[in-house]
């Protein structure tokens, strides 16, 4: 049965030909795009927001809905928190930047060296991306290797992707291999004669075996190359300090970012301060990378850590959200899908790509926005209101799935 059309698709599609008129596929973020979030060229949604709070998000039509996307996992603490606010607008009332760093950045740096327990030393940067190209670009100059071993996203940088454009002498210094598969990490580890460093997302839809990280540890010891953990989504999430924290594993260099700012535009590389130091010897630079709003985000998030098991709660209502979806899908007989993740980043897989896009089309009409084919998170905003608005969201959805289906 075809997918019917979203009642305020008219308003979507009109915002939508201006966005193309003016924004190269419409978004500047791959997973806002329409094809990301709907599954194909029109929207079947809303593309645009109006307002956020909580974990409520206004479309540009007015109409609210309750966010199990949060910013794509940047907003832990709950969209426009108020303590964050007020520390960014404080920042920017006593001007954001200067000729000078501001003292903010030290006093960041200090505490995230206390809160990571790889960190002695820090580098600030905007996004992810950047954080994790950095830690890279330093562990290259730290051993004096080019060869890099990965698993996990890292982000769009030309070092680890394959996408057009990028050189073909630049894609041979990275190899790619599965997630959790031992075996083929010692494989790769075998075959890299210059090999600089291993990198892994710790976390990628499960948690990983306990062998994984410990091998990834001795493998690195073993040929002198750098462990980087990319905890972009894990720092502050997982654990305040990232999936290291819980592993006992500890890496050479970690990239962090989303949560650290609860949705301002901060990340950091840090490390251990033999190796940090090496990027002293290289050029990694940004004019804002330590701009004091982000910085001041950052400042009342580590605030919010410091009062309270952010990570617990997270877990807790993670947890609380995967339990009435998978009611939902249990009671609608519905054999389509399934939950995967873990509690604080959850998703719902799809037999079909199909049958997924038609999921988040029918949420939306029920209040609700879901992530199609990625991570749901979990924020400290939803509430047990929110968490029954899910659950009703869910359980007309896949009941209409089911009729569909049937």
């Amino acid at each position: 049965m075809p997918a019917r059309a979203f009642d305020g698709a008219m308003g979507s599609e009109a915002t939508h030909r201006r966005a193309v008129a003016s924004i190269v596929g419409g978004a500047s973020t791959g997973s806002k795009r329409v094809e990301a979030l709907y599954g194909g060229s029109e929207p079947r949604g809303p593309l645009h927001f109006r307002s956020a709070h909580g974990c409520t998000v206004t479309a540009a039509d007015g109409r609210s809905y309750i966010d199990c996307t949060m910013a794509l996992g940047s907003v832990a603490l709950g969209y426009a928190d108020p303590a964050v606010t007020d520390a960014v607008a404080a920042a920017a009332r006593n001007g954001n930047v200067s000729a000078w760093s501001p003292m903010l950045e030290i006093e960041v740096a200090e505490r995230l060296c206390a809160a990571i327990p790889c960190a002695e030393r820090v580098r600030f940067l905007k996004t992810g991306a950047e954080a994790i190209a950095a830690a890279v670009r330093i562990a290259r100059t730290a051993t004096g290797r080019s060869v890099v071993i990965g698993c996990g996203y890292f982000g769009w940088l030309d070092w680890a992707s394959d996408a057009a454009g990028v050189p073909d002498a630049v894609r041979t210094g990275f190899t790619a291999v599965p997630f959790d598969d031992i075996l083929a990490l010692e494989r790769a580890v075998a075959a890299a004669d210059d090999l600089a460093a291993v990198v892994i997302e710790p976390v990628i839809e499960r948690l990983p075996g306990d062998a994984w990280l410990r091998r990834a540890r001795e493998l690195c010891d073993a040929r002198g190359a750098v462990l980087i953990f990319d905890e972009i989504k894990t720092g502050f999430r997982v654990r305040t300090g990232g999936y290291q924290g819980a592993s006992g594993i500890l890496p050479d260099l970690a990239a962090v970012g989303k949560a650290l700012a609860n949705g301002f535009p901060l990340a950091a590389v840090v490390g251990r301060a033999d190796v940090m130091d090496a990027a002293r010897r290289t050029w990694i630079s940004s004019t804002l990378a330590s701009e004091s709003t982000a910085l001041a985000a950052a400042s009342a998030v580590l605030d919010r850590h410091d009062r309270e098991d952010v990570c617990a709660a997270l877990a807790r209502i993670g947890r609380s959200m995967q339990a009435v979806v998978e009611r939902a899908l249990v009671a609608s007989g519905y054999a389509g899908a399934r939950l995967a993740g873990i509690e604080p980043m959850w998703m719902i897989r799809f037999a079909t790509d199909a049958d997924g896009a038609r999921f988040v089309e029918l949420g939306l009409e029920h209040g609700v926005i879901f992530k199609r084919g990625a991570y749901n998170f979990a924020s400290l905003a939803h509430d047990d209101r929110a968490v029954a608005a899910i659950e009703a969201a869910a359980t007309s959805a896949f009941a209409t799935l089911a009729r569909e289906a049937a």
